[in-house]
């Protein structure tokens, strides 16, 4: 069973940036790909981007392409999501996930 946690969220203004970043402990990290995932009130959780295990593939919700950089560190058992140029409609809990374990979320508010 692989634990997550997530970090970085917070209150920022439209067109500032972000780094969350989601720490996994309990099993091999190089393993696994990961996903970011995000659920705005009263919608469903929503892909954002995956990595591959060693970071060669990404893949990302078009709502986010161009803005959003996932990423990863395999030595310190870490992934990151880079959000730039954040909009209002960005605002949202954000969840890591791999294989069948999600983090607890961190909250992203983008407001003025």
């Amino acid at each position: 069973q692989v634990q997550l946690v997530e970090s970085g969220g917070g209150l920022v203004q439209p067109g500032g940036s972000l780094r969350l970043s989601c720490a996994a402990s309990g099993s091999p990290f190089n393993s696994y790909p990961m996903r970011w995932y995000r659920q705005a009130p009263g919608k469903e959780r929503d892909f954002v981007a995956y990595i591959s295990n060693a970071g060669g593939t990404r893949n990302y919700a078009d709502s986010v392409k161009g803005r959003f950089t996932i990423s990863r560190d395999n030595a310190k058992n870490t992934v990151y999501l880079q959000m730039d140029n954040l909009k209002p409609e960005d605002t949202a809990i954000y969840y890591c996930k791999t294989l069948s374990s999600w983090g607890q979320g961190t909250q992203v508010t983008v407001s003025s």
